[in-house]
């Protein structure tokens, strides 16, 4: 936070990642009401993540020869598009299920083109010194927007409706479109080292390239594996978890079971800027993602909703703990010419593999019910990361 481009860049991120997050508020309650169809927010996990899985490794490849700054603003355009498209559907009352997933497909575009290219600016703005602690705070903006923007978003329905609301929410992606004009520009020398990437083959060769370190395979499996499995799909079925869970009304139950997911991973990071004690190695990441899959078990399983808001609180202090420290060990191993590369790589596995947890919570959740997709999920994903933290024991002994 000693430098002022940072705390620009940070207090940007914030309000996007809010928008971020009212959009999904509003339009996620407003779809769920009228269509009533898990396969449908199955579907909005499977659209959000998606281009993560299939673009992440060409839009690092992109920010290591492009200005990241631009391509970040492509991204807050194409949000702004997404709200006020949503915004003109309510307003009309004519949204069918197509437009709903189209304006999915433009969110998550939306998203892959912020993300990867903003790790790479972070890189630029506050150099390894102090990238551990960047990572941290800007996960923690990340779960500020979350925990915010329910809130806020209730407040802008109550007030405007969730019509005029949703379009007054594409105001807030302007701080990050307008600040990037003057945000630092990157070391023009290093990036005339660093290559692009062209297509699958590229996509392999850097597979090949970190598969040598023993760091980036752990934390690229530990991403995978954990966003394969669960992701952040239970956020979408969170309506349903509410209803099931029978205290009060579904909408205020909703917004606070989302609230305490967040509340809980800004702890983390809070405890851990402050207190600094926590190494951060691939084998604590991973004993952290055990525990935040302990916890969604957990939540699976119980239908008392103060113990429900407990465990969530937990899950989310263990997801950003082991999320912030896994990226922040890829940022620093990552060879500097390929940064952009394995950085994509890293989001690929990270928040591409999310798209899938649209299945297995998402889509088994019609099936079976969101209860039993999740818990099996997470059951799953505990014993899978069992065999990672053994192999990752042995590397380590080796």
């Amino acid at each position: 936070m000693r430098s002022v481009p940072y705390r620009l860049q940070f207090i940007a991120y914030v309000l996007a990642m809010m928008a971020d997050n009212i959009e999904h508020v509003i339009s996620y309650w407003v779809v769920f009401q009228k269509f009533h169809s898990p396969a449908l927010a199955g579907f909005a996990v499977l659209s959000h993540w998606l281009p993560f899985l299939l673009f992440s490794v060409a839009v690092g490849g992109l920010a290591d020869r492009v200005d990241p700054r631009r391509i970040i603003q492509c991204g807050m355009l194409l949000f702004i598009v997404a709200s006020a498209g949503w915004g003109f559907f309510f307003i009309t009352d004519a949204i069918q299920m197509w437009h709903a997933m189209l304006l999915l497909v433009v969110h998550g575009c939306a998203g892959v083109l912020w993300q990867t290219p903003n790790q790479l600016l972070l890189y630029d703005l506050v150099g390894p010194a102090d990238l551990p602690s960047a990572v941290r705070l800007n996960a923690m903006a990340r779960y500020l927007g979350i925990l915010v923007g329910p809130a806020v978003g209730g407040i802008i329905m109550l007030t405007l409706g969730t019509s005029h609301g949703i379009i007054f929410n594409t105001l807030f992606y302007l701080p990050m479109l307008l600040w990037l004009f003057w945000a630092p520009v990157r070391d023009k020398s290093v990036a005339v080292r660093r290559f692009a990437v062209r297509g699958l083959a590229d996509i392999m060769l850097t597979i090949r390239a970190i598969g040598t370190q023993p760091v980036l395979t752990a934390m690229t499996w530990l991403a995978g594996l954990t966003s394969f499995m669960i992701g952040n799909a239970y956020h979408a079925q969170m309506p349903g978890f509410a209803g099931d869970l029978g205290h009060g009304d579904p909408g205020i139950s909703y917004s606070v079971l989302l609230a305490a997911d967040a509340a809980g991973a800004l702890l983390a990071g809070i405890a851990l800027e402050s207190w600094g004690r926590l190494k951060g190695t691939p084998r604590t990441a991973i004993m952290l993602a055990m525990l935040w899959s302990v916890a969604l078990l957990g939540f699976a399983s119980v239908r008392i909703y103060p113990v429900a808001i407990v465990l969530l609180f937990f899950a989310g202090f263990f997801e950003l703990s082991f999320n912030t420290m896994a990226q922040a060990l890829v940022q620093l191993n990552a060879p500097s010419d390929i940064r952009g590369r394995v950085v994509g790589l890293y989001n690929m596995a990270g928040l591409g593999m999310r798209a899938f947890s649209g299945i297995t919570v998402g889509l088994f959740g019609a099936a079976i019910g969101i209860h039993w997709s999740l818990g099996l999920s997470a059951a799953v994903l505990l014993a899978l990361l069992c065999l990672l933290y053994g192999r990752a024991t042995r590397k380590t002994a080796g």
